[in-house]
């Protein structure tokens, strides 16, 4: 992405779109809480544009078109939980069909799609794809190809190109799970995905107060994306106003807080690399981080806010770290405003006892630091 364009990602959102109130010329769009809509005299729409709330709700348009214009999509669709967003995707594939996806990532879009896999007799193969090897050698055919990059809990960079040309050969549909860059930091779509996926709960909306889920597609025409939008429509995995209004409130500030958010993620790697309490750091923005030269090419402005660390002296020492911290609080999430730290074993027990899992939040670097330092001496 250019500088240009960049700046036009903090006008695009900065402005929301440009959306105000058209009665009363307030900058803020106001809340329509009302679920359904009147009728005149003759039963003709009294607004053409509203019905009902579940297809008839325009906070949710604008934060769609903001989304979408910010992938560079041709559509997009809000859905109440990023969870809802995955499901959404996966029940486009048919009973006996086959998914492809990445190991290794976010453990509720893995257990889902393994269970959904069962019920329906999907064949559902889990790879690498950090190694376009690995994926290249799945060989036959395949309905979806799903990735995540950076990954979580691992943060490892995949080729979106790579993985899109791959995806090609199988027939597939390549979709990336972008969360942990945001449409600030990288757009998918450019590099060959079909779709783009977020949990809109974190570092877009950015103050860990709304669930919400976006997805973004290449071709609002595709069949795969008009079934998408029939089971959003259909199953009713909708928003509602005030969890729209806060998702847009959020995205106002998004490309300020994911630049600053970078910015001390990369400080932070830097300082835990030269630890002697740390044994390694798993992050994309450090020049010997096995991603870090395809991270360079398709992320701009930044590598996001996401790292873990494995602490020397296994899950003693990492609970001990821990449990000393006074800035980072011990919660599950990431992209918010204020520094997390996950011990991901105590929820995915297939994760290394000793990793630790940061969210970087806004506040001073130096102050994020000191805790840290802090923390670690507990671990001697």
């Amino acid at each position: 992405m250019t500088k240009k364009n960049r700046t036009e990602l903090a006008t695009l959102f900065a402005q929301a779109n440009g959306a105000i109130d058209p009665q009363t010329g307030g900058v803020v769009p106001p809340i329509q809480s009302a679920t359904t809509f009147v009728r005149d005299e003759s039963y003709a729409l009294v607004s053409p544009d509203h019905i009902y709330a579940r297809d008839d709700n325009d906070l949710v348009r604008l934060g769609e078109d903001i989304l979408a214009r910010a992938e560079h999509g041709e559509d997009g669709l809000l859905f109440p939980s990023g969870m809802a967003a995955v499901a959404a995707v996966m029940r486009t594939v048919p009973n006996g069909g086959r998914i492809v996806m990445q190991s290794g990532i976010y453990w509720g879009a893995t257990k889902w799609t393994r269970e959904f896999c069962v019920r329906r007799a999907i064949e559902l193969v889990e790879v690498d794809c950090a190694d376009p090897d690995a994926l290249r050698a799945v060989g036959g055919s395949a309905d979806i190809v799903w990735i995540e990059t950076p990954s979580n809990p691992y943060l490892k960079t995949i080729d979106i190109a790579a993985s899109a040309d791959i995806a090609n050969t199988m027939g597939a549909a390549l979709v990336v799970d972008s969360t942990a860059a945001t449409p600030i930091l990288s757009q998918p779509l450019d590099h060959g995905a079909e779709f783009v996926m977020h949990s809109a709960t974190k570092a877009i909306n950015g103050h860990s107060d709304v669930l919400a889920g976006f997805l973004a597609c290449a071709d609002a025409g595709s069949p795969r994306w008009q079934a998408i939008c029939t089971d959003r429509h259909d199953a009713g995995a909708v928003m509602g106003s005030f969890e729209a209004w806060l998702l847009i409130r959020g995205m106002r500030t998004l490309p300020l807080r994911v630049e600053r958010m970078s910015a001390t993620a990369l400080a932070v790697a830097d300082y835990l690399s030269c630890h002697d309490a740390v044994e390694t750091v798993l992050y994309p923005g450090l020049p010997a981080d096995p991603g870090h030269a395809v991270a360079a090419r398709q992320m701009s402005g930044g590598f996001g806010s996401l790292l873990s660390f494995q602490v020397n002296g296994g899950r003693q020492a990492a609970l001990k770290c821990v449990g000393a911290m006074q800035l980072f609080k011990r919660a599950t999430s990431l992209g918010g405003v204020e520094s997390l730290v996950e011990h991901r074993h105590t929820i995915e027990d297939t994760v290394p006892e000793n990793l630790l899992r940061l969210s970087i939040g806004i506040e001073a670097r130096d102050d994020l630091i000191s805790d840290l330092r802090e923390a670690l001496s507990h671990t001697c």
